[in-house]
């Protein structure tokens, strides 16, 4: 295969004089890489793991983005699709955060809310992740926002607990789907030299924290009955609410920036899986020109590639037993899962994610759910009990998560550590310091081991985000983004279950939720696909 150098200067030769050569031609000199000192490019999957159409295109892909390079377009999407992160982390914190002045109002189990939240999550991770593989990217994109938002105002006014539990949950099928599809998305459109600011992505992610807990300290401190307040009214007991029409009116802002001042394409990816190359390319040629750059990809050279690819396909499997396995409908079918589990290694390594993530939301819902529950009733012991205590001690533990995501993203492209050896390391940092905050005796002990606790869970769950989508095929990636966020839902609505019967005034939960996570770093060491150098496809 013949291969030719670009200057920087050199100008880009244009579709019209590429469509001027022979196909076959044209696939057999592939677009010129403008950073070719920057990364090399390596397939992630084996042969065989990925439809060898398919394959063959998305490294034509692959070449055209890296000659786009990462320019103002990317970056816009980098805010755009951090407004996910931000919502997923808002949300499902916000269900911890008003869980007290809600249980005194409406006199209910405090675990009820965690878990018709987390309900509304599951259903939204499997219609969304799975859907965006079928109808494409852009109208989940662009609508979860909208649901958390609108669903998350009417919250506010909940005249009974039914009736907040139930909103909750359709607030949670819309967050839901928010990081399964916006990491598919962002994945899409970054050159491989830049995979790794997906894992920086996860600094969105704090900033929700750091907000909510910032809205949620003067709000809730200030306006909610008095902790030894036996009856509690709507009128005394107003903070919750308002914070809940603060956050969802930001999220409802945070949908218009992106419904209605960034144009997100469809994702060329999507479109070359459902055999929509001339579409790709036009994809390719728009975001070209909004970079202010010039594409040479042009359809001939993708026909050629697959051409090729499914010659070669026919001559190894044999006349007439060659199979097409693009994507080509809009009706569900299992396709998108079985293509996860197309040989021994990509099931080994789509099955072990699914169990760390099970693990993992296990664990971090048990804990994270109760976590300004556990924190006034363990500072009740220390004589410091006050919801300003409560909610300042959660604005620093979500100050701390934005350092750690940047941490995170120098980590994974350390040589020999990547993302399996700092998943595992965070992960087993995260561990031990949740068994060391069961040795605190004051509230200032307590909040510094919870503080460690935050900045390691932060890197694990940044690391976790990004390899998760990276090691999955891009025309299935939105399903097996699906498949890892059902088994971390699931296990998100047994963690409540188990905390009915658990007695939170203990260090129990700690210890399961110590245990259960160094466990799941131990589990990430064993997973057969490292990202690190090498461009997800």
């Amino acid at each position: 295969m013949s291969t030719r150098t670009l200057s920087a200067n050199e100008p880009t030769r244009s579709s019209t004089e590429l469509e001027k050569k022979d196909a076959t031609a044209l696939a057999e000199s592939p677009l010129q890489d403008p950073y070719p000192h920057a990364y090399a490019e390596e397939d992630l999957f084996e042969e065989g793991a990925v439809d060898a159409v398919y394959q063959a295109k998305a490294r034509v892909l692959n070449a055209a983005v890296r000659e786009i390079g990462m320019g103002r377009y990317q970056w816009y999407l980098f805010v755009v699709a951090g407004f996910g992160w931000f919502s997923d982390s808002v949300w499902p914190l916000v269900a911890g955060l008003i869980l007290n002045p809600v249980v005194a109002e409406f006199q209910v189990d405090s675990q009820w809310l965690s878990l018709a939240l987390n309900i509304g999550l599951f259903a939204g991770a499997v219609f969304w992740a799975l859907g965006c593989d079928i109808w494409g990217r852009r109208w989940p994109f662009n609508f979860t926002l909208f649901i958390a938002g609108v669903f998350g105002l009417a919250a506010g006014g909940s005249p009974n607990f039914v009736t907040l539990a139930s909103l909750f949950a359709v607030v949670g099928f819309g967050v839901g789907g928010n990081m399964p599809v916006d990491s598919a998305v962002f994945l899409d459109f970054v050159p491989g030299s830049h995979q790794f600011l997906l894992t920086i992505l996860s600094i969105w992610w704090a900033i929700g924290q750091l907000v909510a807990s910032l809205i949620a300290w003067p709000l809730i401190s200030n306006l909610s009955c008095p902790e030894t307040a036996t009856v509690c009214t709507k009128s005394e007991n107003m903070g919750w609410r308002y914070l809940l029409f603060t956050l969802g009116g930001m999220t409802l802002v945070l949908w218009a920036i992106r419904f209605f001042a960034f144009n997100l394409e469809e994702s060329p990816r999507y479109l070359v899986g459902r055999g929509r190359d001339a579409d790709a390319v036009a994809v390719i040629h728009r975001i070209a020109a909004f970079n202010g750059r010039t594409s040479s990809l042009t359809v001939e050279q993708l026909a050629a590639a697959g051409e090729r690819a499914a010659e070669a396909n026919k001559a190894a499997a044999g006349a007439g037993n060659e199979r097409t396995l693009l994507s080509g409908t809009s009706v569900w079918t299992t396709y998108h899962i079985r293509s996860l589990f197309r040989t021994a290694k990509l099931a080994w390594s789509t099955s072990l994610l699914i169990v760390i993530w099970g693990i993992i939301g296990l664990a971090s819902t048990l804990y994270n759910s109760f976590l300004p529950y556990i924190l006034a009733h363990r500072d009740a012991g220390y004589g410091d009990s006050s919801y300003y205590t409560t909610y300042r001690q959660e604005v620093i533990l979500g100050a701390i998560g934005v350092p750690s995501a940047l941490v995170a993203g120098w980590a994974v492209e350390l040589p020999r550590i990547g993302r399996k050896g700092t998943l595992a390391i965070s992960a087993g940092l995260t561990g031990v310091f949740l068994f060391a905050s069961t040795t605190s005796h004051t509230s200032n002990a307590l909040l510094g081991w919870n503080c460690g606790y935050a900045f390691a869970s932060n890197i694990m769950y940044g690391v976790l985000y990004a390899i998760s989508p990276e090691v999955f095929p891009a025309k299935d990636r939105g399903t097996g983004n699906g498949l890892t966020a059902t088994a971390t839902r699931v296990f998100g609505i047994i963690a409540p279950v188990i905390a009915m019967y658990a007695n939170l005034e203990t260090a129990a939960p700690v210890y399961v939720s110590g245990a259960l996570i160094i466990g799941s770093g131990a589990l990430a060491l064993l997973l057969p696909y490292e990202p690190r150098g090498r461009t997800s496809s």
